[in-house]
């Protein structure tokens, strides 16, 4: 015997509604991702540039507030020129982050004396903004 399709038709209505749902969810992570691939372009746009008050602008604003910059730190920023900046890895991190490896080759105007650096970017996605935000700017003196 064969069954009458009158059940099947809640079933069907189901799996519809739950494959819409899907695709709104994947349509929602291809803008997420989109909006992170533009903000980092936009920060390693900015280092490479020397553009370091761009690029403070793109920093979490709880970071901003907690650790502002002074002039003497953005003086700093002048003492370099940075002459590549590659992008060695990106993972996923915890509770919306994540992480990317990048190698930064730098120039001392100074003494003109060159050196390569790793920083490990983490961005961290504001749902409230909708904005991925930095943790920092890139550490070239390493601490010193």
């Amino acid at each position: 015997m064969i069954a009458s399709p009158v059940p099947m038709r809640p079933l069907a209505r189901f799996l519809m509604a739950l494959l819409l749902v899907s695709l709104a969810g994947v349509a929602f992570a291809g803008k997420k991702s989109s909006a992170l691939d533009r903000n980092q372009y936009a920060f390693s746009a900015a280092i490479r540039w020397g553009d370091f008050e761009g690029a403070w602008s793109m920093v979490d604003p709880k970071v901003r507030k907690e650790k502002p910059m002074t002039d003497a730190d953005f003086s700093r920023f002048e003492q370099i020129q940075v002459t590549g900046y590659r992008d060695l890895a990106s993972m996923p991190g915890p509770d919306d982050t994540v992480m990317r490896e990048i190698q930064i080759e730098v120039v001392n105007r100074n003494t003109l004396a060159q050196r390569k650096t790793r920083f490990t970017e983490v961005w961290r996605y504001d749902a409230e903004t909708k904005t991925w935000w930095i943790a920092g700017l890139p550490d070239f003196w390493q601490g010193k």
